[in-house]
């Protein structure tokens, strides 16, 4: 399931669910406003879904601002009205009786920048997958290209209650081209250069009990 978004590139958010794991409802935030305007460069889509226990999930999904074009100071400030929002959405639906909640997504940015802080700071009950005791660390705490710590951009983050539904976690980063020669990590074989690798971000994945 895509809504489009509001990047006229085309870039946009979306889900994919198996069979007994139905989206009951849709929420699209791109027309979103505040007072120097539209909030989010997608969109922060609420994807509610029911699990075969009879649990429900909302999935809140992400790609913010990134740093690669235009002021800095612009993006930054983007980033931060981002993240003002999804902290906005995600503590109403866990105020209106929702356990199971994640915020998922490219932020595009680190866990310690000052643009974040709105979201994952300031009394943030969101934990991310990457800091759980089930996460398997491969020894790269970046997401994107080498995998550096400046390169943390990408999240899973969990409501309380969902964070005590995780079996495991990990990053999967066999997609990837890492370093000059791409032996940082394993990839596919099938990827001989740079140029093959699926995407320069891995891919982040937890397994919830619900």
């Amino acid at each position: 399931m895509l809504i489009d978004g509001n990047d006229d590139r085309g870039i946009d958010v979306g889900i994919m669910t198996r069979k007994q794991f139905d989206i009951e409802t849709i929420a699209s935030h791109v027309d979103d406003m505040d007072a120097n305007g539209v909030i989010f460069s997608r969109d922060c889509p609420e994807y509610k879904i029911n699990t075969p226990s009879g649990n429900i999930l909302l999935v809140l999904i992400n790609h913010f601002k990134s740093k690669g074009h235009g002021s800095q100071t612009e993006n930054n400030n983007k980033r931060e009205r981002q993240a003002k929002k999804v902290r906005d959405i995600y503590e109403t639906n866990l105020n209106q009786g929702l356990e199971y909640i994640a915020v998922a997504g490219d932020l595009n940015d680190t866990p310690e920048s000052d643009p974040l802080r709105p979201l994952l700071g300031n009394g943030s009950t969101l934990t991310d997958i990457m800091k759980h005791n089930k996460f398997k660390d491969d020894g790269h705490p970046g997401t994107y290209a080498n995998g550096s710590k400046s390169q943390k951009i990408d999240y899973i983050l969990m409501s309380p209650q969902l964070s005590n539904k995780v079996k495991e976690g990990g990053i999967e980063r066999h997609g990837v081209w890492g370093g000059e020669h791409g032996t940082l990590f394993p990839h596919y074989q099938e990827i001989k250069e740079e140029k093959d690798a699926a995407s320069d971000h891995a891919s982040l994945w937890v397994d919830f009990d619900l």
